[in-house]
């Protein structure tokens, strides 16, 4: 099993499925992990595997990264379409989160105003109203939920919090028809337990999912690098289509990446 780990604050630009030309921003440790999911398919490894670092950069020394490429960005960096706060782990768990964000949009707005700022998010900190607010400040809050149903979240996605899909639809409430849901559709084994969250049932309680909190796109995609869990399976961009098809026919802008 190999990870990939962003060992800069400052990152890219890389090419994304779903976002296009992307500068990373990891707001995590350089060389390890942190994150409130321990989910099956992350490409930085298993929370276990990447303990080694726990420092996180300070406020100051991300702001300091992100002013100096951004600077200069088109020598530096050429054209880019997003400012994208991903990293090893979940970007809003840093303490100046927030703080970071407002910086972040000012100096999208002095260097290259035609880029979006986006955050990969499995949403677990929604419910603290400064990191909803920053979230709703950006262009792309990105939000995580790979499975309508709370037993096959916690296969997949492995919350290291008291996860409950009933407070996480009421803390969404604000977000309705203003964030991306981002959804990972994959099968196989883990230990010992069927992953599939693409069966009738499973995709079924999806779909009535994103009916209920509205997102104003979806973003689903599958597995596209090596996985820390050994036995998982692609789904073919056909079968995504399917899945989403009814959505579409609801007006529902989707992006299906293979």
């Amino acid at each position: 099993m190999s990870t990939i780990l962003f060992n800069e604050i400052i990152f890219g630009p890389v090419h994304s499925r779903r976002l296009g030309t992307s500068l990373g921003v990891n707001l995590l440790p350089r060389f390890g992990k942190w994150c409130s999911f321990d989910c099956l398919y992350c490409e930085c490894g298993f929370n276990k595997d990447g303990r080694k670092d726990n420092k996180l950069p300070t406020a100051k020394e991300v702001k300091e990264a992100l002013e100096s490429t951004l600077r200069d960005y088109t020598t530096n960096t050429g054209k880019i379409d997003t400012i994208t706060f991903s990293g090893n782990g979940e970007p809003t768990m840093h303490p100046d989160f927030a703080e970071i964000i407002d910086f972040a949009l000012e100096m999208r707005a002095k260097y290259c105003p035609e880029a979006k700022v986006s955050v990969l998010s499995n949403a677990s900190q929604i419910h603290k109203p400064a990191i909803a607010a920053a979230l709703l400040r950006t262009d792309n809050p990105i939000l995580k939920i790979d499975s309508a149903i709370e037993e096959t979240t916690q296969i997949i996605d492995r919350p290291q919090f008291l996860y409950s899909l009933k407070s996480l639809k009421e803390n969404l409430e604000p977000f309705r028809n203003k964030f991306v849901l981002q959804t990972m559709f994959l099968r196989g084994e883990f230990e010992g337990k069927a992953v599939d969250n693409t069966t009738e049932t499973e995709v079924n309680e999806w779909r009535k999912l994103v009916t209920d909190i509205e997102p104003r796109e979806i973003m689903v995609y599958t597995i596209d690098r090596e996985t820390p869990a050994a036995n998982l399976q692609k789904v073919s961009v056909e079968e995504m289509e399917k899945i989403t098809a009814p959505l579409k026919e609801l007006g529902y802008r989707i992006s299906i990446s293979g």
